[in-house]
């Protein structure tokens, strides 16, 4: 609804980059001075001001037909495509994540979107002279992104921790404002970490499996954990995809920690709450880990959930004891959802 305003703000630097963050960063003085006197600019700046004020009013459709009873819902997703100016994502699951942030915002339903803050979050394609193609990686500059810090009561950043073997990582979070909606991205590039765990959230789906793991981890356990640092009280947890499985075990430790009871009682508790969905359904699509990798990462948290390493590994297995089978992160996502929905009748 805003392209024209930003379009004749600074057509060129619109053209080029699709984002008008970068364009509100790059007006001048001068020209800022020169549009507060361009007839066009205000009267496009007035219409879509009362617009999105208008739009931020209305309760939406959940409001108007539940007023009062707030139906909190956490979605994590390892990518989200909300536009070129956020470039966190690669393909339909990011496109998807990004419509379910808007529809959200749209229907007025509170939901909070969970992500990571990728360095370089998808490739441009290349054709070179020859009609071969080649893939570019340009950086995120947050600087260049519409994304805040979040900060805590005493004005700090507001950061959450994970165990790693062998040290701790700190994780800073970042805001971003869908409409009504929030999206909540966790960022390993702080300097309170070494120079390789600050590279974690450095590429969307990167090909090293323990990397892949890595990112895995932040987002389902530093996910949880982030959500529990901004005091929201979830009721839906939506999983998409495998790769924020780890989210489900983070919520039954949590209740753990608050109820008293064991990791059964607890799973069985809070899965009640978990919905997950699956993009690819066969086995070239899951993210699988070797058993010894689980076992390097896991085996302080197993002792935490008071469970056999043997037992958490049998959460990511078709055949729950086999031990050569690898962990299997979509099977660790329905064992720990009440309800598993797929994006079409035929992935179904």
């Amino acid at each position: 609804a805003g392209d024209r305003l930003v379009e004749i703000g600074d057509r060129q630097n619109w053209e080029a980059t699709q984002n008008p963050w970068v364009v509100l960063q790059n007006l001048t003085d001068r020209w800022r001075a020169e549009l507060s006197w361009n007839a066009s600019f205000r009267a496009e700046l007035e219409r879509v001001t009362q617009a999105r004020a208008e739009y931020m009013r209305d309760p939406g459709w959940y409001g108007r037909q539940h007023p009062g009873e707030p139906l909190r819902a956490a979605y994590f997703s390892m990518e989200f495509g909300l536009g070129e100016a956020l470039p966190l994502y690669a393909g339909g699951l990011g496109v998807l994540s990004g419509d379910f942030l808007k529809t959200a915002s749209d229907l007025g339903i509170p939901l909070a979107g969970i992500g990571l803050l990728f360095h370089e979050g998808y490739f441009r394609q290349v054709i070179d002279a020859d009609g071969r193609q080649s893939e570019a990686f340009p950086f995120n500059d947050p600087l260049s992104m519409p994304v805040f810090p979040v900060r805590d009561r005493d004005g700090a950043w507001l950061r959450v921790s994970i165990e790693l073997p062998g040290r701790t990582l700190s994780l800073r979070l970042w805001h971003v404002h869908v409409g009504r909606a929030s999206l909540y991205l966790l960022d390993s590039n702080d300097p309170r970490n070494s120079a390789v765990d600050r590279g974690i959230t450095s590429k969307l789906y990167d090909g090293d499996p323990e990397r892949r793991l890595q990112q895995e981890i932040v987002l389902g356990i530093g996910g949880w954990r982030a959500i529990e640092a901004l005091g929201l009280e979830i009721d839906v947890c939506h999983i998409n995809e495998g790769h924020a499985a780890f989210a489900a075990l983070e919520r039954a430790r949590s209740f753990m920690l608050a109820t008293g009871v064991a990791f059964e009682e607890a799973l069985f508790a809070t899965r009640a709450g978990n919905v997950s969905t699956t993009h690819t359904p066969v086995a070239a699509g899951f993210d699988r880990f070797p058993p010894a990798m689980i076992i390097r990462y896991f085996s302080d948290y197993a002792d935490a959930l008071q469970i056999t390493m043997a037992d958490l590994l049998a959460l990511g297995r078709v055949v729950q004891h086999d031990e050569n089978e690898p962990f299997t992160m979509p099977y660790l996502a329905g064992r720990g959802s009440r309800w598993i929905n797929a994006v079409s009748r035929l992935h179904r």
